[in-house]
């Protein structure tokens, strides 16, 4: 394997995910907002987190397929472009107050969400297996400059559609349709050669030279070390549990923030700000992350982020309403564990997945990751409605404790 070519597939997918990250973010902080005051119903304030992420849902099995089959390279640029079409939609739709298009653009705009987390795969691709947690941390951490950033231009780009006779919270997704789109151009231009094609060239070329290995010998990784022969089940099943538990905890908790702040007297600035670290806990700690999960291993690291989620929710319940200190303490320990969760779990299942099929099941992972977050978005605003602020953060603390007894019974399984 090159370290040349390894290096050089990082540096460009840095520049794609700072482009992407802005456009994740701008459209987070703002859509439960958008829609609260389209349909009139707050509700209705969860409906985009879950629309966004069915449509994530759908994108993360259309990228991994399209990138078994064809590489990462046209499997990224597909859905970073249809995000980019998802988020010119929202604004259309905010033009002409149109619910209907609204929910259908937010649907697209879900897949640039999933190719954001798709390009985190593509930098473990060629990565030595003692370095995926490092590498997995890599491409996270490049979201984060785009993601703190997109936030704090709600007010400016807020202003700019005000300015063009567009609803002020439509704003942010003009920032995600150009962001989206960027990013898009930059990957289906620069990333060459294709990180998993050459990592398959590399493992057969491997394969090649040792003629004198049994046939039954399992393919080997670019860097030589041995790679799973077959998928281990358990291990699969333990990194997709952790990754759907905490994308679920986290998305419920933070679609209802801006909500809850701005019904508790704080500006769309404030709730922004809170957002912003937010995503910087998301995102800003991968590389201590990835160091810890490469060092100290993939599964206390799991264990870690379902004791975090857990102090995020007590922290977040407890907090006044008017308490902007503490809701921000609350969202960035959600980061947090969010970011150990997802971490650990994609290292766990690279590690498990033979390259053969490794994308189509990366892939498959993340079509139940966007699924939670689909169902967690749907629930917040009723849980919210019903019975408060809370109430939402207590009980997603106390599910992320599911991540003690699933890393129990993978142990029993595995052998």
């Amino acid at each position: 394997m090159s370290w040349a070519l390894y290096r050089r597939t990082l540096r460009v997918l840095l520049a794609s995910q700072i482009l992407a990250g802005a456009g994740l973010a701008a459209g987070v902080t703002v859509g439960a907002l958008l829609a609260e005051d389209m349909v009139g119903s707050t509700s209705s304030a969860g409906l985009p987190a879950a629309l966004l992420t069915l449509g994530s849902a759908a994108a993360a099995v259309g990228v991994g397929r399209l990138s078994q089959r064809s590489g990462r390279r046209p499997g990224l640029a597909a859905g970073y472009a249809i995000g980019a079409l998802g988020g010119a939609g929202v604004v259309l739709a905010a033009a002409i107050d149109s619910v209907p298009l609204l929910f259908v653009s937010l649907i697209l705009y879900g897949s640039g969400t999933a190719t954001n987390l798709q390009a985190r795969y593509a930098g473990a691709d060629l990565a030595p297996p003692a370095r995926r947690g490092r590498a997995v941390s890599t491409v996270l951490v490049a979201t984060t400059l785009g993601a703190v950033l997109g936030p704090n231009l709600v007010e400016p780009t807020g202003e700019l559609a005000d300015a063009l006779g567009v609803r002020a919270l439509a704003g942010p997704f003009m920032l995600a349709t150009v962001a989206y789109a960027l990013a898009a151009v930059a990957v289906l231009a620069l990333l060459r050669p294709d990180p998993l094609l050459s990592a398959r060239a590399a493992a057969a070329a491997l394969a090649a030279s040792r003629p004198a290995a049994p046939s039954s010998a399992p393919e080997s990784e670019p860097d030589s070390a041995p790679a799973p022969a077959v998928m281990a089940v358990a291990t699969v099943r333990l990194a997709a549990v952790a990754m759907i538990l905490t994308q679920l905890v986290m998305v419920a908790v933070m679609t209802m923030t801006p909500v809850h702040m701005r019904d508790h007297g704080h500006s769309i600035g404030e709730a922004g700000l809170v957002i912003s670290v937010h995503v910087a806990a998301m995102f800003l700690p991968s590389p201590l992350t990835g160091q810890l999960v490469d060092r100290i291993g993939r599964r206390p690291m799991l264990a870690a982020g379902g004791v975090t989620l857990l102090a995020a929710g007590v922290v977040a319940a407890a907090a006044p309403p008017e308490s902007m200190g503490l809701l921000t303490v609350a969202l960035a320990l959600l980061g947090l564990g969010w970011n150990f969760g997802l971490v650990g779990g994609t290292a766990l299942v690279t590690d498990a997945v033979p390259l053969a099929q490794r994308a189509r099941t990366q892939g498959t992972v993340d079509l139940g990751v966007a699924l939670s977050g689909a169902a967690g978005g749907m629930a917040s605003g009723f849980v919210v409605a019903s019975a408060g602020f809370a109430a939402l953060s207590l009980a997603g603390g106390l599910l992320a404790l599911v991540l003690i007894p699933a890393l129990l019974v993978e142990r029993r399984a595995s052998p």
